[in-house]
């Protein structure tokens, strides 16, 4: 029979468990970074909100376009987009870690996907030109982002003109942006918003690059 003092010290390791996890939740929520390597198997669990089915709804991926992942990790939702360009689409899809664009190149490769190209890329800066892309989408990422309009304003500037830009966002991920905080920050960079589609705990948010005509207007 375990004794009231045993009883007494699992207890307090049990409460002081619970506060390390709440500190450090709250540390990593002020101190934005990617999931690590290290953890990838975490960001291949199932995601129930952020479905893929409501990813390529909201983002209306179209057979030959250009479009940007932003954050892809593993790839969890880039082969639904993969797929949907075919055949003469790509998908772009830049990863602030190397180890995780080395990982997508096999596993799209694998799954015989040949138009994704992975690279090593930060949101704060792309490496690539000026209206570039039909489309952009970011998944449990923005909030990773150290400063994140500056990642929107990237996002706009490699969009074309009437260019789509999906955000999806859920909890419990500690770095959840809210839809009010996502759509203001945005819409200071240039960006109109469209639609969403969303539940208590989550969202897929769906913005667009004013075209020329209506930046003059």
């Amino acid at each position: 029979m375990i004794s009231r003092r045993t009883s007494r010290v699992a207890a307090s390791l049990l409460g002081l468990a619970v506060l390390a996890g709440i500190g450090y939740a709250l540390w990593w929520r002020s101190h934005p970074s990617p999931c690590p390597y290290s953890q990838r198997r975490w960001i291949d669990l199932p995601r129930p909100v952020i479905t893929r089915s409501r990813l390529r709804d909201l983002l209306d991926p179209r057979p030959g376009e250009r479009i940007l992942e932003l954050g892809p990790g593993t790839g969890y939702y880039t082969g639904t987009i993969a797929q949907a360009i075919e055949p003469n689409g790509t998908v772009h899809a830049a990863d602030v870690q190397q180890a995780m664009a080395e990982h997508l190149r096999a596993r799209t490769r694998r799954h015989g996907h040949r138009n994704v190209e992975p690279i090593r890329g930060d949101g704060r800066q792309l490496p690539y030109p000026d209206d570039r892309f039909d489309a952009a989408y970011l998944v449990l990422v923005l909030g990773e982002i150290p400063e994140q309009e500056r990642a929107l304003a990237e996002l706009e500037r490699v969009l074309k003109p009437g260019g789509r830009l999906v955000v999806g966002e859920s909890l419990p991920d500690p770095h959840f942006v809210t839809l009010e905080t996502l759509r203001r920050r945005a819409e200071r960079q240039g960006f109109q918003f469209e639609d969403h589609v969303s539940t208590r705990v989550g969202y897929f948010a769906r913005f667009t690059v004013p075209s020329s005509v209506e930046r003059a207007e």
